[in-house]
């Protein structure tokens, strides 16, 4: 029997690049339009996020008090210490304060661990973060942080976080450019804040807890909750988020090329390293099963094939994933 072969260009774990070129790739949204139209999500605590069609902007009510809320949107690929990336955005606070010491935030995360029932941002079991903080002034004092969190953070393992900081407020009403870098095999973040083009703040000071390796695979906006928090901190501000910019490595999988070989099928693609590919194989798009094992990327073309074809049509995906 003939057989029909279709070769998916749909990449499982890293499906979403707005815009790229050969050496990054950019996700950007200025919310001129409804953001919930163009892969938006909200999760929990949905009463913090509002777009603003006036003003085109998102929003935000950081409420401590109440449920976890997020205003979400993935990257479509998985950010690991091994790459560079970088996430800037436009914020504006109309009012900011605090009980204790509770930050409202913005940044990355991993979608899976941020809506586990173990994740608490308050007791410090909140692993794979790269994000903007801001912790009002709630009687120790004012703290613009960026924060990096490795995989292996849990409620009884809470030093693995980096932290670069400044004690200093984000006035109301003042509009300020947040920029957070992280540079590939780094154990650190950087951060500039912004105004008018002016430099605020290189947040000059630091705590290096130690990191060893993270995934991130979303951007979000994120009201965390206090209510499990130890000591009774608190926050509430009122603030809007515009011009969110991430930056990161190309898709690890490009130019894809399929076909038979001496009555093999195969495809070829350039690869990545630190990435391990897999070919699949589905006859209906609701199972897929792996034709071969995983081989891990090397920067250089890479053949998978399938030895063992099926009696008719066969349609085929390549898996990236990370190890």
């Amino acid at each position: 029997m003939k057989k029909s072969c279709f070769l998916s260009l749909s990449i499982v774990a890293a499906s979403l690049v707005l815009a790229g070129t050969s050496s990054a790739a950019t996700f950007q949204d200025n919310f001129s339009t409804d953001p919930t139209g163009t892969g938006w999500r909200a999760f929990g605590d949905t009463s913090a996020f509002h777009w603003n069609s006036t003003s085109g902007a998102i929003d935000v009510a950081w409420d401590s008090t109440k449920p976890t809320g997020y205003f979400y949107h993935s990257l479509g690929t998985t950010l690991a210490i091994d790459d560079t990336f970088s996430l800037e955005f436009d914020l504006r606070l109309t009012d900011a304060e605090a009980v204790g010491f509770f930050q409202l935030s913005i940044g990355l995360f991993n979608i899976s661990n941020a809506t586990s029932s173990s994740f608490s941002r308050a007791n410090a079991a909140s692993p794979n973060l790269f994000e903007f903080d801001y912790y009002p002034d709630g009687g120790f004092g004012p703290s613009i942080d960026a924060t990096l969190a490795d995989s292996t953070v849990t409620a009884t393992n809470t030093s693995h976080f980096y932290f670069a900081y400044d004690n200093l407020p984000l006035d109301p009403g003042t509009v300020y450019h947040i920029v957070l870098n992280h540079a590939a095999g780094a154990q650190l973040v950087a951060g500039t804040v912004l105004t008018n083009g002016s430099v605020y703040t290189t947040l000059p000071n630091s705590f290096p807890g130690p990191i060893t390796d993270f995934r991130l695979d979303t951007v979000s906006i994120s009201s965390y909750t206090s209510n499990d928090d130890p000591y009774g901190d608190s926050v509430l501000a009122h603030g809007s988020v515009d011009n969110v910019v991430v930056t990161f490595p190309p898709p690890p999988i490009t130019t894809t090329t399929g076909g038979f070989s001496n009555g093999v099928w195969q495809v070829q693609f350039a690869s990545r390293t630190n990435w391990v590919y897999s070919l699949q194989r589905t006859s209906d798009f609701q199972n897929w099963n792996d034709t071969s094992t995983g081989l891990t990327g090397t920067g250089a073309v890479l053949t998978l094939t399938d030895t063992n074809l099926p009696v008719g049509n066969a349609f085929y995906r390549v898996r990236a994933a990370r190890p």
